[in-house]
């Protein structure tokens, strides 16, 4: 008898339409966090919280200017 490691698994249109559409949520929630952050870090008016990302951006070598 000759053994199988590997098993096939067959994924049916609904779980594969689930998991691309929980990924696409996924992406568009993680973009709009990111932009949020840096239109807030970019207009901010307080001198530090504008000083801290703007340090944060040189030291990541994320031109800014």
């Amino acid at each position: 008898m000759k053994t199988n490691y590997f098993t096939a698994t067959t994924l049916s249109q609904n779980d594969v339409s689930s998991n691309l559409s929980s990924r696409l949520v996924t992406y568009v929630a993680v973009m709009l966090l990111g932009v949020s952050i840096l239109a807030v870090a970019g207009h901010a008016q307080t001198p530090t919280l504008h000083g801290a990302a703007h340090d944060t951006r040189h030291a990541t070598g994320f031109p800014c200017h």
